[in-house]
């Protein structure tokens, strides 16, 4: 059976557009990623994971994560904590910054999270996790989503335990990555566990690992049952692995597209995080943009090496000269910055990308 993947559907009364959700990755998922994962057919894109800690202590960079464009909705900001009071408050700013829904993360292996008490910990002590998430739903209208993964341990089953819990706590929707923690990226998603999850609950499911194509995107949602899938590691530096899933249209992107949107990323990701901050921060996108064939590989080596971001996009200009003409047209479909909605308490610089 095939899916529609362009076909809309609601997440309790937010309706999203297309069946692919953009995944929150951390380090990844500034605003011109999720920018750019809407242009090419995500429905729903999501923030990188948020500490609540961070912003219960106004940290001025914790504060930049809340920065929303108008062409973003709809969007899911991602936060992370353990406390239930503390994380009802981010959900409460979350919510004032223009988000769509609050996503919490019970999902995440990396310990620098986990020894928090936050993360995929939490599927290990699941009274927690559900107080986590009845406090946030009580503190927002926005409704409350969760992304998590099957356990901690390979061939855990915990999360249909805690699945339906967090529902009846007053999550509208679920993301299920089966994958266990301790497996973090290796092996393969076992989505028979995602759709035995559909069964047991009755909000939409999100089917979240290993999706890398249309085809495989049409054989998890059609055995699964799932209301979408979501990409993560394949749209890095490759938004037309969006554009092939959700259209069918697998089309290479020639050397001035590829040029246009790295440059545009650039710049975008320039305003948003600052030039210091910024041109440390993109340097693993050189690589995920100008491999797989697309560019040679010392010329990458090359763009690493270069001191600013403003350099970067010189020389790339330089190698694709045709590019110019699609990043005017691509910044001149760009929003207003006065569009964005910024917190009231967030400092100035933030808003100057510093």
């Amino acid at each position: 059976m095939q899916v529609n993947l362009r076909e809309s559907w609601w997440i309790r009364d937010v309706e999203i557009p297309t069946r692919l959700v953009l995944a929150p990755m951390a380090g990844v998922s500034v605003q011109a990623f999720r920018r750019q994962g809407r242009r090419y057919g995500a429905g729903l894109v999501c923030s990188e994971m948020v500490s609540c800690a961070g912003l219960e202590h106004r940290n001025e960079r914790t504060l930049g994560y809340l920065r929303v464009g108008a062409d973003e909705h709809p969007l899911a900001i991602q936060i992370f904590g353990a406390e239930p009071a503390v994380m009802a408050e981010a959900a409460r700013m979350v919510e004032a910054a223009g988000a769509d829904l609050v996503d919490v993360n019970f999902g995440c292996p990396v310990r620098k999270v986990t020894k928090t008490g936050a993360g995929a910990t939490l599927l290990d002590d699941p009274d927690r996790a559900c107080r986590i998430v009845e406090a946030m739903a009580e503190a927002v209208i926005v409704p409350v989503s969760v992304k998590m993964r099957r356990g901690l341990e390979n061939g855990s089953r915990t999360c249909l335990d805690v699945g339906p819990r967090l529902v009846e706590a007053g999550a509208s929707t679920l993301t299920l990555h089966p994958r266990s923690a301790k497996q973090m990226y290796t092996g393969e998603a076992d989505h028979a566990l995602t759709a035995e999850l559909v069964s047991l609950v009755d909000v939409p499911v999100v089917a979240s690992g290993d999706i890398t194509s249309r085809a495989r995107a049409q054989a998890v949602l059609a055995t699964t049952g799932a209301a979408a899938v979501m990409v993560g590691r394949g749209a890095q530096g490759n938004p037309w692995t969006l554009r092939e899933i959700v259209d069918g249209d697998s089309a290479e992107p020639t050397r001035e597209e590829v040029a246009a949107e790295l440059i545009l990323f650039i710049r975008e990701t320039v305003r948003e995080l600052g030039q210091r901050r910024a041109s440390g921060f993109l340097k693993k996108f050189y690589g995920w943009y100008l491999g797989r064939g697309r560019f040679p590989r010392p010329f990458k080596q090359e763009l690493v090496q270069l001191e600013s971001a403003d350099e970067v996009v010189r020389r790339l200009f330089a190698a694709a000269p045709g590019a110019a003409e699609i990043v005017e047209r691509l910044e001149a479909e760009l929003p207003d910055p006065a569009d964005e909605i910024l917190l009231d308490q967030m400092p100035i610089s933030i808003y100057g990308g510093g």
